[in-house]
């Protein structure tokens, strides 16, 4: 059994994600969103989808990045 890295829970259905060449162990997707989805600059939610990004800032929306002066980005469809 593994060890959930957010919350040290020991389960046997636990999985890994390997992000930037570091490896972490997680029982549910919840404890992997918090520990490695960015949050956005503006408004802190944390962003599960495509999100946006200008020069290594990340926004949830266009909304956000314009409201902290980034111009130009839209929102992927």
């Amino acid at each position: 059994m593994s060890l959930c890295e957010h919350f040290g829970n020991e389960y046997d259905k636990a999985f890994e994600i390997t992000l930037s060449g570091k490896t972490h162990t997680f029982d549910c997707f919840e404890c992997a969103i918090a520990v490695l989805a960015p949050e956005c600059e503006k408004c802190g939610v944390k962003i599960i989808g495509h999100g946006l990004e200008a020069g290594g800032r990340f926004f949830c929306c266009h909304n956000c990045a314009e409201a902290v002066g980034v111009r130009g980005l839209q929102d992927r469809v």
